[in-house]
């Protein structure tokens, strides 16, 4: 009897120490979860990035969200820098606009919505885009995007290369070929946006590309164009050499330039200022890309325009977007100062709404 008892204390003993234990455990479990930073709870829990557009009376959002007539929803969080995003893409607008109000560089930064403008912007009506060309900075990829996006091939692999630029073929419709009405209706209602560079490397890649290399076999740049750069602006008469690129500068930064350009016609487009190809202070673009931060912009572009599920940008090769100081440098520095400070006074107003630093060559 008394072994019987002593085993039934010892239960309950052991049943109270099992309830002492487990009301700890659930005060401990209610203390954690009660003081917790909320603002690390959850490591999987994805962030709301809204995207700044521009300002108009409807904007190009998924049907199910009414957001804000200034912001749009992007869908799944970036990861890495892409967090900054948004932010980065709002004070590029800020900046432009700040600048576009600054008087003293009206005449730099303005300019008319003219035809020679509607050509360079591709339109796609599907998804509502319009993309404005700047040579010279990667847009044959994003012609490829829209190419896809209009449905005039399934995927960016399969379209040739020798298609892309055929704007007969191609698929993309260019802003001019609307009515006035039509082009008016796309500018207020559609997503706009385009891609710059710094202006002094993007004539580098320019002068390299039409009058060095060539790879597209056009003979008018080293025919035609070349030799009338040349005849105008070489010092050294008796030089046999081609095109040089302080001949090339010395005619960018020639304010009586426009005589010359009239004759090349349209070729001059990759080398002429972002102002004059898409009225930037004119026109109000939804994002400005910057090609020193492809990485990041391109993705940040498709998901802004509500496209990112559709269609992907081609891969870009390693280093290939990344600012190159020392081959600037290398380029300009047999150039007198007298003829880069004309340069630079012409593209000043690229700089300057773009965010681009004065060259330091310039400063010394």
């Amino acid at each position: 009897w008394l072994t019987s008892d002593n085993m039934h204390h010892q239960w309950l003993l052991l049943a109270a120490c099992f309830w002492v234990i487990f009301m700890f455990m659930v005060a401990s479990k209610f203390i954690t979860l009660t003081f917790k930073d909320p603002d690390g709870y959850g490591a999987k829990q994805e962030p709301l990035i809204l995207t700044a557009v521009t300002k108009v009376e409807e904007v190009h959002v998924p049907e199910e969200k009414h957001w804000p007539e200034e912001f749009q929803p992007t869908g799944k969080a970036f990861s890495g820098s892409l967090i900054r995003q948004p932010l980065v893409h709002m004070e590029r607008l800020e900046l432009l606009r700040n600048v576009c109000r600054d008087t003293a560089l009206r005449d730099l930064s303005h300019t008319a919505v003219s035809k020679f403008v509607l050509d360079r912007i591709f339109v796609c009506d599907k998804h509502k885009i319009l993309f404005c060309q700047t040579p010279k900075v990667g847009n044959t990829q994003w012609k490829k995007v829209l190419i896809v996006l209009n449905g005039a091939f399934s995927s960016i692999e399969e379209i040739p290369e020798n298609i892309v630029h055929d704007h007969e073929k191609n698929g993309l419709p260019r802003l001019s070929s609307f009515s006035d009405s039509e082009i008016k209706k796309r500018l207020n209602l559609y997503f706009k946006f385009f891609i710059v560079r710094d202006p002094f490397e993007r004539l580098i890649s320019a002068f390299k590309d039409k009058f060095v290399h060539n790879p597209r076999f056009e003979p008018w740049y080293r025919h035609e164009i070349a030799p009338g750069i040349i005849r105008k602006y070489r010092k050294n008469r008796t030089e046999t050499k081609g095109l040089q690129f302080e001949d090339f500068v010395r005619y960018l930064g020639d304010p009586n330039h426009r005589w010359l350009d009239v004759q090349f016609g349209d070729h001059i487009i990759h080398w002429v200022t972002y102002v004059e190809l898409c009225a930037p202070c004119e026109i109000t673009y939804s994002v400005i890309g910057h090609h020193e931060t492809l990485e990041d912009d391109a993705p940040y572009i498709l998901k802004a325009a509500g496209i990112d599920h559709l269609v992907s940008y081609p891969t870009i090769p390693p280093g290939i977007t990344v600012y190159n100081r020392t081959k600037v440098e290398r380029y300009f520095s047999g150039i007198s100062k007298r003829d880069i400070r004309r340069l630079y006074a012409r593209f000043e107003g690229d700089f300057k709404l773009f965010g681009y630093r004065e060259p330091d060559f310039l400063l010394n």
